[in-house]
């Protein structure tokens, strides 16, 4: 009976050493499943963060893109407003002249209506307001000249 009840203590070792081991080997299974997460989810934040990385820079490409263009059209749109500027110069230059040349034309046809007197005009003479007809544009052929304003003329 001794040896049945050493017998029976081997195999008590046995199976003590047994799930021993059956215990490291189910350690050694998490551990190997839990390094296997790890680098998939390692993998997993490694590709999330690339993807974050290239989502970044095709935004940063495209408000470059869009930053050029509207570059370019304030550029253009500054060209214009320099262009329109000086026109606007060149047109009030030339109200001026205009307002100039209409006041003199207003004054002399306040004076030949006012005036009964004798008149010489490019070498005519006439007597009366009546007898010149002041409105002919050939007895006053220096009112067809035209305004000399030009773009050329104002350096900015």
């Amino acid at each position: 009976m001794a040896t049945t009840s050493g017998n029976s203590s081997m195999t008590t070792k046995f199976q003590s050493s047994g799930s021993e081991e059956d215990l490291q080997l189910l350690m050694d299974q998490r551990k190997r499943k839990r390094k296997q997460s790890n680098c998939e989810s390692a993998k997993r934040s490694r590709l999330k963060k690339q993807k974050h990385l290239n989502d970044l820079t095709a935004q940063v490409d495209k408000l470059r893109k869009e930053n050029t263009e509207f570059l370019t059209r304030v550029n253009i749109i500054t060209q214009h407003y320099h262009k329109v500027e000086a026109e606007n110069f060149i047109l009030s230059a030339q109200i001026g002249e205009l307002s100039q040349r209409l006041q003199s034309l207003n004054d002399i046809h306040e004076l030949i209506n006012t005036t009964n007197g004798v008149y010489e005009m490019d070498n005519y003479y006439v007597t009366g307001a009546t007898d010149y007809n002041f409105m002919n544009p050939m007895n006053m052929l220096y009112l067809n000249q035209p305004v000399m304003a030009s773009a050329d003329m104002f350096h900015w």
